[in-house]
């Protein structure tokens, strides 16, 4: 399994998700729990790896992580442009009920945080990575 990482300074989006692209956890995390949680996430599922977005404070979070749970092998995934596509994939998943449909959809905001959605996104370019090599 992987376990997909958007880093964040206030907030985190963690993913776990299996190698078939079957979604096993998802959350939106307080950015001080982030490796609390992460290290519950490596006790209760078999992951071998984090992908990790490059962007924001990544190389301090890398290391942090690393440091911590020194086995955890990270690799880091272009993370450009992921926002907006979680943006997307959060209406694809969640369409507009009621009075929301008469909003144009380009208006529309997330009534949420997506940074989990931003996991998954990253662990979707990393398999889309692989199997392009």
């Amino acid at each position: 399994m992987l376990l997909g990482f958007d880093p964040g300074k206030q907030k985190c989006g963690v993913a776990v998700m299996g190698l078939d692209r079957k979604l096993h956890f998802q959350a939106v995390i307080p950015s001080q729990e982030a490796i609390a949680k992460v290290g519950n996430l490596l006790n209760s599922y078999p992951i071998s790896l984090m992908v990790m977005g490059d962007q924001t404070a990544s190389r301090q979070w890398k290391a942090d992580l690393q440091s911590t749970f020194p086995d955890l092998r990270i690799i880091t995934v272009d993370e450009r442009f992921s926002s907006e596509e979680a943006r997307q994939r959060f209406k694809q998943l969640y369409p507009a009920k009621g009075l929301m449909k008469l909003v144009p959809v380009g208006m529309r905001s997330p009534d949420r945080p997506i940074d989990d959605i931003v996991a998954v996104i990253l662990i979707e370019r990393y398999l889309s990575r692989l199997i392009s090599s």
